[in-house]
Parts: C-alpha cells; sequence; structure tokens
C-alpha cells in the first residue's frame, strides 16, 4: 500500500501556515483550480438565463470541493483529495446559498438601509467561519443556522477563532484585489484569471480552517480517518521499526541490518527504511550489499514514479561501481529516457551503453541506441562515436521501426564540422 501523506494532529499551526499557501497547487486541488476557472470562461459566453443557472452549478461545486479540502484536512491528510462525483453536494448549494445570501443582504443594506450596512458586515464576518465549518461537516443549513451550533463551535476555538475570521477577511479582501487586478487585463484573459484567484483562495481559507480543527479534533470529538488509515497500512509499524533499528544499530549494526532485510523486499517500504539500511551498509564497508540492494531499491522508486530519486541512486551506486546498471530492461531504458530528459546526458549515455551491452537483441535496443547517439552526437560533441554506434544499429536492424530515423540522424551528424 502506498504511504499516506499524513500532518501530525500536534504540529502548530504556526508551523503548517507557510506550506499551506502552496495547498491549492498540489494535485486535485491544482486541477479543481484550473477546471473552475475553464468552466467560468464558457458559462461567460453562454445566454444570460442559462449562464446564470450555470455560474450557480460552479459556485456549488466549488463549495464543495472547498467543503471537501477542509474535511479532509481536518481528518489529518497531508494532500489535497480527489475530486469526487459522489461527494456531498448538499453542502456545496448550502455553501452557495449561505454565501449569496449574506452577499445579497449586504447589498440590500447597503442600497436602502446604509446604517444597518456596518452591523451586518460585522456579524455576517463573524459568525461565517462557524457557519463554513458546519456545513463543510454536516451540509445541513439549519444547523448551521442554529445560533446554539454557532456558539458550540466559537466556544470549540475560544479566541482563537479569531483566526478563521481573519482568514475569511483575508481571503475575501484578496478576492477583491484579486479583481482589481484584473480589471486591467482583456477579458478572455481576466476572466478565467480571477475564476483561479478566488478558487485558490478559497481553497486555501477552507484548508486552513480544516489544520485548525484537526489541531482541535478532541474538543471536537472528532476521530482523524488519517491515523485510523495509517494503523492500518503499517506505517505505524515502519516508524517503530526504525526506532528499534537506530537504536539496535549502535551496538549491533548487523543485527540491526537483518532486522531490516525483509521489510525492504516490499516495494511499499518507506525511504527512510532504505536510508538507514544504505547508512548501516556503508558503515559496515558492505560494497556488494550495496550494488545489490541500489537493483532493487531502483526498480522500487521506479514503480512508485519516483524517477529522478531513481537516478540519485544509480549515481550513488556507479560512483561504488562504474560499471553498475540496473539488472533489467524494463528498468534501464526508462531511466536512460529520463536522464536525457533531465538533461543528464552523460548519464543517459552510461545507462544507454550499458543497456546494449548487456540487452542488445532486444526490442528496445535500436530505440535505446538512438538515444545515445543522438546525446552523444547533439549534446556532448561527439558526432564521431554516434556515427559508429548508428550504423551499426542500422546494420542491425533494418527493419526496425526507427530504422529511418537511425538514418535521418546519420546524416544529420555527418554535416556537422567535427564529423568532416
Amino acid at each position: 500500500m502506498p504511504k499516506i501523506p499524513t500532518v501530525a494532529a500536534d504540529k502548530p499551526f504556526a508551523e503548517r501556515l507557510p506550506a499551506a499557501f502552496a495547498y491549492p497547487l498540489r494535485g486535485a486541488a491544482l486541477a479543481s483550480c484550473a477546471a473552475m476557472a475553464l468552466a467560468h470562461l464558457v458559462v461567460g459566453l453562454l445566454p444570460a438565463l442559462l449562464g446564470g443557472i450555470c455560474t450557480l452549478a460552479i459556485w456549488a461545486a466549488t463549495w464543495r470541493y472547498a467543503a471537501d479540502c477542509m474535511l479532509h484536512t481536518a481528518n489529518g491528510f497531508a494532500d489535497p483529495p480527489d475530486v469526487s462525483l459522489g461527494g456531498n453536494e448538499s453542502s456545496g448549494w448550502a455553501l452557495t446559498a449561505i454565501h449569496l445570501f449574506l452577499a445579497a443582504l449586504c447589498i440590500l443594506a447597503a442600497v436602502f438601509f446604509p446604517r444597518a450596512l456596518w452591523p451586518i458586515l460585522l456579524v455576517s464576518v463573524l459568525i461565517l467561519p462557524a457557519i463554513d465549518m458546519t456545513l463543510a461537516f454536516e451540509g445541513n443549513l439549519a444547523d448551521a443556522l442554529n445560533p446554539l451550533q454557532m456558539l458550540r463551535v466559537i466556544g470549540g476555538f475560544g479566541l482563537a477563532y479569531l483566526i478563521p475570521v481573519t482568514i475569511n477577511l483575508i481571503v475575501a479582501g484578496l478576492i477583491v484585489l484579486a479583481g482589481a487586478a484584473t480589471g486591467v487585463l482583456p477579458r478572455l484573459v481576466a476572466q478565467p484569471l480571477y475564476a483561479f484567484a478566488y478558487t485558490y483562495l478559497i481553497v486555501l481559507g477552507f484548508h486552513l480552517m480544516g489544520a485548525m480543527i484537526h489541531e482541535r479534533h478532541e474538543q471536537f470529538g472528532m476521530a482523524p480517518e488519517a491515523e485510523r488509515l495509517v494503523a492500518a497500512s503499517g506505517q505505524d509499524e515502519d516508524s517503530r521499526l526504525l526506532a528499534a533499528v537506530q537504536q539496535r544499530a549502535a551496538e549491533q549494526p548487523r543485527a540491526a541490518i537483518d532486522m531490516l532485510v525483509g521489510r525492504l523486499q516490499d516495494r511499499s517500504a518507506p525511504a527512510s527504511l532504505h536510508l538507514a539500511y544504505r547508512q548501516l551498509l556503508r558503515q559496515e564497508g558492505l560494497r556488494e550489499a550495496l550494488l545489490v540492494h541500489g537493483q532493487i531499491w531502483t526498480a522500487a522508486l521506479l514503480a512508485n514514479n519516483e524517477g529522478k530519486r531513481a537516478l540519485g541512486l544509480v549515481q550513488e551506486c556507479m560512483e561504488i561501481d562504474p560499471a553498475f546498471l540496473p539488472d533489467d530492461p524494463a528498468t534501464a531504458g526508462p531511466l536512460a529516457e529520463l536522464a536525457a530528459r533531465m538533461g543528464m546526458s552523460r548519464l543517459a549515455v552510461k545507462l544507454c551503453k550499458g543497456y546494449l551491452s548487456k540487452w542488445p537483441r532486444t526490442p528496445e535496443a535500436p530505440r535505446i541506441g538512438l538515444l545515445a547517439a543522438q546525446q552523444l552526437g547533439l549534446r556532448l560533441d561527439q558526432p564521431a562515436e554516434a556515427l559508429v554506434l548508428l550504423r551499426k544499429l542500422a546494420a542491425a536492424f533494418p527493419d526496425h521501426p526507427v530504422h529511418a530515423e537511425l538514418l535521418a540522424l546519420e546524416r544529420q551528424l555527418l554535416d556537422t564540422p567535427q564529423a568532416r
């Protein structure tokens, strides 16, 4: 089971705040911000009545996802939740309704009862966080508007309740500023940019409120779901294993190594255990074991979409043994391609050459050879070596789909000054 990113409930809110600003720009949250921005742009092109109905639906979807983020954060999860069609629809519509109602109330007061505007604004600002939190959790508008429920939420925070109040004020102010800033841009640019900005800010605000609830979950009678899932996945066991290994390593490093062997055979083992294992192997001078572990962990990292880390491990193993190569073409080939994309041409060439030496007749060999020739001839200014390789590959694989590309690259390199 993949590791579940979580946040400890005892982590102070002040320490969580800096990372919170990146929260709406990760994973499904970023996709949601972009989708809402595009949706608002499209709806703006529709007839007034249909556009108005669609706009309400988009706002409901925005508030519902923000509510999901609050719930997810309050339950101890570090990453934004996936967008779910089966989520709490009622919370989205209820949040839309209450925010539109308060906005309409303020507009009516400003037009017909100017003296009532500031008291209405003040009351709205003070009660809105309690209403938002109740709607996110319950999705029930009647409960959210119940004064006793509001007092219960406010009492659960105490003076700290002023933090979500301040958050809402800042978010509202930033939304106004974002609208003013986009006023000088063309409509086709300003509308999606503004929609992206306020969706980002709404998700941020609800995430921060969720973080405050998580910090005080016991006061609200909550049992964070992340803790239960972590216990079921064995992550706590990994933490205990690492602590036991570190304790044993001081006096019996070989015994500490043995404690890790079984767990590391599972591809879901966390990086902390792999790093502890490698540190112990280096400490004991077990060079061959480091290389064997490098083979195993490289494959696991690639399987878990951690290619950059896998390349770092390959480089580390090559420092121990320059002839090191992942022991599976399904690992070596993709890593060579990733190294080339990242501009690590020398590493890409090493991996390609190793691949061709170890698996010269695999169906992918010509593609890997072409990649090596591209790096040599176009990136590393070694066209002569690239030409030798291209000619060998073209002769060995005349019917391969990349044969034409091999010949095209050969012609291209023959025109370079270095090849003349």
